[in-house]
């Protein structure tokens, strides 16, 4: 529950034959089955097979889109200490953007792309390839090799901008629309990879609304074009030379391209940047929650209908929007403006393009109830991210598996928890419960059951019982490590994933 969950090839036409001729033998064989159902007199029912498309078309060229938009791709060198350039290691699935040339004494140089976006000189980049960078230089399509100035850089969306200057206008690219962008229609990636400048590789858009689990507001279009370190920054083109992504990180076991690659979508882009054009950083909107996904146990714990969507809410910061508009742990937001939510992902993208100031209109289920909240919403800090006593009763109904203890003093400190938090403390967990078998542990911070508060041992075994006499799974709202969740135990599982036939004996 606390687990983090965590960047073409072409067809051969012997294969395509094969795709279309099995197609043909499918609609032959439902025609037949068709005329056989008539004559034994049964009713008639038609029979429809997919039909084969019209014959492919040739694969595309690229060379004139090429030749037109190259001359606005850029290659970037950033000078850095070694310290940094070490800290900034690549990973098989994290950004990849820096190529880092070995057995250099310090400073070190690294490497990545960029594409000019005016004529001006405005260059947009990856936060990673300029961050941390004593010096950047850009060297353009013809060889001229230019300082840049860093004028803006955003880490949660992994976006940059720089500046050069030159002596007459540059060539640029515009931002296409990637909100139109469809899976399967074909892109094209330049770029730097291992200083290879102006390097050009094609692929097809493999999805959309990829979350790689990098940030809260992951929304990244996935592709097969090869593109390897280096790459990072470099712009992400369709077929009528728009850039409607940035390529940003790949997802592969050895380092090297395996045909899993990610680009930050161009309308997120387009936002950003404006930003960073304008003040050098960006302004998103702040609700103060923690949220998570509503899963289908976690549906049933707070009788949802099955397949409800939402971000449920596992904590609100004190003093902040959600705090001051009345929301309250175990609400479902399930929209924002009229916007449908159905993940916390979709929660904060919604929230972070909120204009600080702006009153808006959260629909919200609460207890099994609809209602409406309106948040004024306020200013992302920088700092955040859109972030033993025994005692208590023997429940009469089927126990969960729990020992809970007050929460004193002495263990606040020794679990580092804030002033106000309030709750039972979890001294032991049953071997084999349903406590366990949902990841609960000791030192855990029970601070509530469902959408009730809990401030003591007694309170909490007593909405533990009312919700076991009932039948229900258990949602609990927990504390561990200073962040809070909802925890869904059914009181029917052990740990091993089956039903217990007998009650346990452990305190609930």
């Amino acid at each position: 529950m606390f687990n983090s969950s965590s960047p073409g090839s072409g067809f051969r036409r012997a294969a395509f034959a094969a795709v279309l001729l099995g197609g043909t033998a499918l609609g032959g064989l439902a025609a037949i089955n068709g005329a056989r159902a008539a004559g034994e007199g049964a009713v008639r029912v038609p029979i429809a097979a997919i039909q084969p498309a019209a014959p492919a078309r040739a694969l595309p060229d690229f060379a004139d889109l090429v030749a037109r938009t190259k001359p606005a791709v850029v290659s970037i060198t950033t000078e850095m200490s070694a310290p940094a350039a070490a800290n900034d290691e690549e990973t098989p699935a994290t950004p990849f953007g820096r190529t880092m040339p070995h057995g250099r004494s310090q400073p070190v140089e690294a490497r990545g792309s960029g594409f000019l976006i005016d004529a001006g000189g405005i260059i947009v980049t990856n936060n990673h390839v300029v961050e941390n960078a004593r010096s950047v230089s850009v060297q353009l399509d013809d060889g001229t090799t230019l300082a840049a100035k860093v004028i803006g850089r955003d880490k949660r969306s992994d976006l940059a901008v720089l500046k050069v200057t030159a002596d007459h206008p540059l060539p640029y690219v515009d931002l296409g629309d990637s909100a139109a962008v469809r899976p399967g229609e074909w892109v094209v990636a330049m770029g730097n990879p291992f200083g290879l400048g102006g390097s050009v590789t094609a692929g097809i858009v493999s999805a959309s609304g990829r979350d790689i689990h990098s940030g809260p507001y992951d929304n990244y279009i996935q592709v097969d074009a090869p593109i390897n370190r280096g790459n990072s920054g470099g712009p992400l083109f369709t077929q009528d030379g728009r850039v409607v992504g940035v390529n940003t990180a790949i997802l592969s076991p050895s380092g090297g391209s395996v045909g899993i690659g990610f680009a930050i979508p161009s309308d997120m882009v387009r936002t950003v940047v404006a930003q960073l054009r304008q003040s050098g950083h960006v302004t998103r909107g702040y609700l103060g929650v923690e949220s998570q996904p509503v899963t289908p146990e976690m549906a049933r714990a707070l009788q949802l209908a099955p397949g409800h969507g939402g971000a449920l809410v596992a904590g609100i910061e004190a003093n902040s929007p959600a705090a001051k508009a009345g929301l309250q742990p175990g609400d479902v937001i399930s929209a924002v403006d009229g916007h449908a939510v159905e993940s916390p992902r979709d929660l904060a993208l919604d929230v972070s393009g909120v204009k600080p100031g702006t009153e808006t209109k959260l629909s919200v289920v609460r207890d099994g109830n609809a209602r409406i909240f309106a948040v004024a919403v306020s200013e992302l800090p920088n700092d955040r991210t859109a972030a033993r006593d025994e005692g208590s009763a023997e429940p009469k109904g089927k126990s969960i598996g729990l020992a809970l203890a007050p929460l004193s003093p002495q263990l606040r400190d020794r679990l580092s928890l804030p002033a106000g938090a309030r709750g039972a403390v979890v001294a032991e967990v049953k071997p084999g419960s349903p406590a366990e078998a949902s990841g609960l542990r000791q030192g855990d911070v029970v601070m509530g059951v469902g959408t009730k508060a809990v401030t003591s041992p007694e309170e909490a075994v007593g909405a533990i019982r009312q919700s076991t006499q009932a039948g229900h799974t258990v949602a609990l709202r927990v504390m561990r490590d200073g962040h809070t969740a909802f925890v869904a135990v059914n009181p029917a599982a052990d740990s091993s994933g089956t039903d217990q036939g007998a009650e346990p004996d452990a305190q609930g």
